[in-house]
Parts: structure tokens; sequence; C-alpha cells
């Protein structure tokens, strides 16, 4: 069975190759099948991004594809910078752009009022529209007033993990290894309550697509 990733990044390609090869899912890429045509991320939040992105790539190819969407949410922000979090400073995107308007953002607040979390909506649809999976993963933490770490990318230096009962805690997810990271991240999350839906939904989509 195939299954379309409608993602570029090559992070996400290795990541989720190796969740679904062993349920026998061969993960296709846009660069496998001639490319995908752009979509304006215009909802207003994760999961409708996700779906819109999801959607237009299985009707375009005619496979079952699976989307994400992603950012961060501060809360002395009003949840920005939110879906715009790849371009808060703009574009192209940058992340140490972002990062600099964000510390500005929030100038000096205390650590109680830098609330935030990660948030990331995974959707899996098939050629006709209809969406098969849909979930969520969260992460709750703060921002911090300067960088920690040099592991992964994004707003990953300045967002402290602070959820009681996890080693993890206390750590920026820059400073965490990829391992660490994923057992606590939005990502993770996400990827666990769609990977545990995915073998439920299996018997059914390998038998359609015999």
């Amino acid at each position: 069975m195939q299954l379309l990733l409608a993602s570029n990044n090559p992070k996400k390609r290795r990541e989720f190759e190796a969740l679904l090869g062993p349920l026998g899912i061969e993960l296709l890429c846009p660069v496998d099948v001639g490319g995908l045509d752009d979509v304006d991320e215009d909802q207003p939040d994760f999961a409708g991004n996700a779906l819109k992105k999801s959607r237009a790539a299985s009707s375009e190819k005619r496979l079952l594809a699976l989307a994400d969407d992603s950012g961060l949410e501060v809360d002395a922000l009003g949840g920005a910078p939110g879906v715009r979090s790849a371009r808060f400073a703009g574009e192209p995107s940058n992340d140490e752009r972002n990062n600099d308007l964000l510390l500005e953002r929030l100038g000096d607040l205390p650590a109680e009022k830098r609330g935030a979390r990660f948030v990331c909506a995974l959707a899996l649809t098939e050629p006709r529209g209809r969406a098969l999976i849909q979930v969520e993963g969260h992460a709750r933490g703060r921002i911090l007033k300067e960088r920690r770490g040099k592991r992964d990318f994004g707003y990953d230096p300045l967002f402290e993990f602070c959820e009681t009962g996890h080693a993890q805690s206390g750590r920026s997810f820059a400073e965490l290894t990829p391992e660490q990271k994923a057992e606590v991240s939005h990502r993770g999350r996400a990827v666990q309550k769609f990977l545990t839906q995915l073998q439920e939904l299996l018997p059914s989509l390998q038998a359609s697509a015999e």
C-alpha cells in the first residue's frame, strides 16, 4: 500500500518511513510523484491547514495522502504566531528572525507570563476527499529569555518544556536528543495518535488497495 506524504521535508520523510515501513506501507513524497501544486495555507487553525493540504495532495495524485501543520502558540500574544509560525517575521521563512521577533514581542515579561504550547495537526485523506484520520498533539512550556541548546530548529532553542512528570521538563527542546524530544513533543504525540488509528484502519485500507 502506498501513502503520499505531502511534504518535501527530508526529516519528516525519514521519521515517517521508519514508522510506516514495518506496517507494510510504501511512503512517497512529492519528488516521487512529479511534485505537488502549491496550496494556500489560509485556514484559521493547524487542523484546517493540515486537512486542506492532505485533500489537495490526495485529489491531485489519486493516492492516500498525509499532511501536517504545526507551530507555536504563545499565551501573552493571544495565540500568535500560530499558523504563521514559519512566517512570523515575514517571507522568506527564517528561524533566527522569527526567534528574534518573538523575544522582542515578549520583552521582559516574567517567566509566569511566558506560557506557550507547540501544536501539531495531522490529517490523512483518500482521493475522494474523505478525511480518514485527524489528530493533534500538544506540548506545554514557556518561552525563555535567551536561546538554549544547539539541536533541532525553529523555536526549539526558546521553548522550555514544562510539563511535570517528565525527565525532559525544565529543558529547551533544543537541549534534548531526538529520542528525548520525540517522547514529549507535539509531533511525537500526534504521530502516536495517528499510528494507533492507522493500525485500526489498516486492514480495510489494504483490502481496498488490492
